[in-house]
């Protein structure tokens, strides 16, 4: 049976302030993919090459859904964090998609943002799996 305790909540612990932030910054993204009609992520997955785009974004809602709870309450939090990276590691292709080229700074619309919270969460998994 899994439990949550409060240790997994420790700020003093840099594993789970990293766990913690790694989940947290999803939210905001998941909110852009579910709040409007039809909600502004759309047109990115659209001009990001993804067909079909509501099935797409959809599929990234939920894994992003169960990544960011999963590392929130500190779940499998290896796996958890590993499923986040590759779900970034795509977000950071479709940015290159989305561009028309390859950019890397984020102010620039560049893909340096997804790039560092894929190895954030490579990190976390690393840390977690000790």
């Amino acid at each position: 049976m899994l439990s949550i305790t409060a240790s997994a909540f420790d700020l003093t612990n840099g594993a789970v302030v990293l766990r913690l932030i790694c989940a947290l910054f999803f939210f905001p993204h998941i909110y852009f993919k579910v709040v409007g009609n039809p909600p502004p992520a759309l047109g990115f997955f659209q001009k990001a090459g993804f067909k079909p785009a509501v099935l797409w974004m959809r599929i990234a809602t939920v894994v992003e859904t169960m990544a960011a709870l999963a590392l929130l309450f500190g779940i499998y939090t290896q796996w958890a964090a590993l499923v986040a990276a590759a779900s970034l590691a795509v977000a950071a292709v479709a940015v290159c998609f989305f561009n028309g080229s390859v950019k890397w700074l984020w102010n620039l619309g560049g893909m340096e943002f997804c790039v560092f919270w894929a190895i954030a969460c490579v990190a976390l998994a690393m840390l977690y799996w000790t």
